[in-house]
């Protein structure tokens, strides 16, 4: 008789037999604001321990930069992804035993929050693989500048078509939500695909404020550093299925994991995938765990009676 086993998602879907599915995510970069982690901080000993403990792996005192520091200040990669990283996991920390989530994920850097989240790093492993992550990212950028926009009010087979369509390196890279969808690859190419969407109906086509092509083929210098960092560190089973950034599907087998965190830096974050596959297996609330409310809104955008949350701490 052949044996029966059962997949991730599997698992995931038969759990809703037995329990209320509870997801949390965890936020990327985007999300930071000058004086975040403060108030967590001044009233909380176990996160003033970690905040100390981020500045000794850390090297520099990155919490004063988090604390006082200005927009600008915040804004440079090396603090910005670190900063989101120390602040979700300090959250984290700080939800104590009601943290017992059914299933985590995270948007692009938020998916090193959810992995450490959900015990497959520590978090001095965790963090120093964060800032390998935002050196690495910063360097590929000033040695191959490009850009990304924002496309709002279209399908996205759409905008593949557009972007396959064009001369030059530009590639979907965030699918954020229905209706919205980021670019992301050499300037005049995405300029080009810009031009191209208005004429086809796009509602806006915007470039953001960043001077990288995250998540598209001009970050492959930064995804072979980081795949060695990856490779050599500790990755141990979850205590729930993490939904990737590559697949959009639940993985619980570390080398699996591993294998999607590398390939992330290149490939586009499929988030409205991810939430509509953690909706249809069971999710019945979100709790977002880290600054800002971005991912709530991004939920709402795929149902707006859908129960989400910020973690009250």
């Amino acid at each position: 008789m052949a044996g029966f086993f059962l997949n991730a998602r599997d698992c995931v879907i038969l759990l809703l037999q037995y329990k209320t599915m509870k997801a949390y995510v965890f936020p990327g970069q985007g999300s930071q604001f000058p004086g975040m982690g403060k108030a967590i901080y001044e009233n909380s000993t176990e996160a003033q321990e970690l905040f100390h403990q981020a500045n000794e792996i850390l090297g520099f005192d990155i919490t004063d930069i988090m604390f006082n520091g200005s927009e600008d200040d915040i804004k440079e990669t090396r603090v910005t992804q670190p900063a989101i990283f120390i602040h979700s996991i300090v959250m984290a920390h700080l939800i104590g035993k009601e943290f017992n989530p059914s299933m985590v994920a995270g948007h692009s850097l938020g998916e090193f929050s959810a992995l450490v989240a959900a015990g497959v790093l520590d978090f001095e492993s965790g963090l120093k693989l964060v800032a390998k992550r935002a050196n690495a990212m910063q360097a590929a950028t000033e040695k191959s500048k490009g850009a990304m926009a924002a496309i709002l009010g279209m399908e996205d087979v759409a905008v593949e078509e557009v972007c396959h369509d064009i001369d030059g390196v530009v590639v979907p890279a965030n699918y954020n939500c229905p209706g919205q969808l980021v670019i992301s690859g050499e300037i005049n190419a995405v300029k080009a695909a810009c031009e191209e969407l208005t004429k086809q109906g796009a509602r806006r086509a915007m470039l953001l404020p960043v001077g990288g092509a995250f998540h598209s083929p001009l970050m492959e210098p930064a995804r072979t550093d980081l795949a060695a960092a990856i490779e050599a560190a500790e990755f141990k089973s979850p205590i729930c299925p993490v939904y990737q950034n590559v697949t959009a599907l639940p993985v619980k087998e570390p080398n699996e994991i591993k294998n999607n965190l590398i390939a992330q830096l290149t490939a586009p974050v499929r988030w409205t995938q991810t939430m509509k596959n953690m909706i249809s297996d069971g999710c019945d609330e979100v709790v977002e765990v880290g600054p800002g409310k971005v991912l709530q809104g991004l939920f709402k955008k795929v149902d707006r009676q859908f129960n989400v949350s910020s973690a009250d701490i």
